[in-house]
């Protein structure tokens, strides 16, 4: 068995660029040293969140361009990581939900922890209260998005069984291919694993830490438009 086997039949259709030529192939890789052991997804998923967790320590603690750039590339092994867990699983068909969630809750963690050392390490370079002030607030609009969009997911609110699967999209037309093209622009902001890799290349780590705020900010701020619209104007069951 090989790691391009083990591609063609793990990867996702479709995928982000970034993980569909950058992680997923060194990705497959560790699948297909790992497919015939006793690891477990599971462990993966858990081993990709210490990888992630020594990265934001660097980021915070690493000094200079090539500390911080050194401390993401750690990041982006851990990436890879989480790449493999999921495909381990597709590969020896046991994928779960219960895996499913407990990568996702990780992936969470992730984010928050990585945006608070961001803004730590803007701290200390500037010796500038305002990127924890930035950072404080950067959490709390990441974690109200991430709470409503859960929230909106659960059977009880969206009236759909937890293990549902979205009907695939339609094919989109030119206009609305360029109507979506901000909505484009947001994702590849928010997606820190990729993003992050290029703003530490350019030595510029608040051009991480303002956007994936901003963008964060209109989607708390859009989630919070939802919740008063849905339960503002019809009494909700207790």
């Amino acid at each position: 068995m090989g790691a391009f086997e083990v591609y063609k039949k793990t990867r996702k259709r479709p995928d982000l660029f970034w993980n569909t030529f950058v992680a997923r192939p060194p990705a497959a890789a560790v699948v297909a040293l790992l497919a015939g052991t006793r690891v477990t997804p599971d462990q993966v998923t858990l081993a990709a969140f210490v990888v992630a967790m020594a990265a934001a320590a660097g980021v915070v603690a690493l000094p200079g361009y090539w500390g911080f750039l050194a401390a993401v590339v750690v990041f982006e092994l851990s990436y890879v990581l989480d790449c493999v867990d999921g495909m381990l699983a597709r590969w020896r068909g046991t994928a779960s939900a219960t895996g499913h969630l407990l990568d996702f809750l990780m992936d969470e963690i992730k984010a928050f922890a990585l945006l608070g050392a961001v803004s730590i390490r803007m701290f200390r370079q500037a010796h500038d209260p305002r990127w924890l002030l930035l950072g404080v607030g950067g959490l709390v609009v990441l974690a109200t998005g991430i709470a409503i969009t859960t929230f909106q997911r659960r059977p009880e609110v969206s009236g759909k069984p937890a293990d549902a699967k979205d009907a695939p999209a339609p094919r989109r037309s030119l206009a609305r291919a360029v109507a979506g093209l901000p909505l484009a622009v947001a994702k590849f902001l928010v997606h820190y694993p990729s993003y992050i890799l290029y703003v530490a290349i350019a030595g510029r780590p608040e051009l991480y830490l303002v956007p994936y705020v901003a963008v964060n900010a209109l989607y708390a701020l859009k989630s919070l438009a939802w919740l008063a619209l849905r339960f503002g104007r019809t009494p909700a069951s207790r």
